[in-house]
């Protein structure tokens, strides 16, 4: 079996995460066959082995890395924003969007993905997870929770809320019969509009 510079490996590796991204986020995990990867790549089956050791470590790798955007599109949205309080509206609505427009996002946060992988995985595999997804908290959750205004003063109180609050995103593509109220759009930013004020003291008068 041939050799690959590290160039090479590289770039297969990338080629890889990136076509398992497009296979799994259309096609979920148990759907998606290391072919149908292999084959957007153009790399045989037997090769992909010299990069994966399974269908289930690239997923991992994928998943990892949807998280890591995640977080970044978070940090990212409150970049140019001072007010704590409309900090975390942007954090909200941009934690929102991502997990309601992207599939992967949805199932590693709201579904539980790793979760159904762990019988799967090594004991290292399953360290990797936890270190990488724990390690990840948003650097304004220390701004808030010393703001005089916000409620909660435990951090890893306010990171557990955050996460949590997403799962109402369930309610999306629940089916209701027509006319029967106001539609998910709208309700979901009434709960952020909620929730924002309900984390800050003495809401402003625009906000009440």
């Amino acid at each position: 079996m041939r050799g690959f510079s590290d160039d090479e490996r590289e770039r297969i590796t990338e080629a890889l995460v990136e076509a398992g991204q497009r296979q799994f986020a259309q096609f979920g995990l148990e759907r998606t066959r290391i072919k149908d990867i292999t084959d957007e790549v153009d790399i045989g089956t037997s090769t992909f082995y010299q990069f994966f050791d399974s269908k289930e470590e690239l997923y991992v790798e994928v998943l990892l890395r949807e998280h890591r955007a995640f977080h970044t599109a978070a940090e990212e949205a409150v970049e140019d924003v001072d007010e704590p309080r409309e900090q975390a509206r942007a954090v909200l609505q941009t934690m929102f969007e991502e997990v309601e427009s992207n599939p992967l996002i949805y199932r590693l946060i709201v579904e539980g993905e790793l979760r159904s992988l762990q019988s799967r995985l090594s004991d290292a595999e399953r360290a990797e997870i936890v270190d990488s997804i724990r390690g990840r908290r948003l650097s304004t959750l220390e701004e808030w929770v010393d703001d005089p205004a916000f409620r909660i003063d435990d951090r890893e109180m306010v990171d557990a809320l955050l996460r949590k609050l997403v799962f109402v995103s369930r309610a999306k593509n629940i089916p209701v019969a027509a006319n029967t109220g106001p539609e998910y759009e709208e309700t979901r930013d009434v709960l952020i509009d909620v929730v924002v004020n309900g984390l800050f003291s003495e809401p402003r008068d625009g906000d009440r």
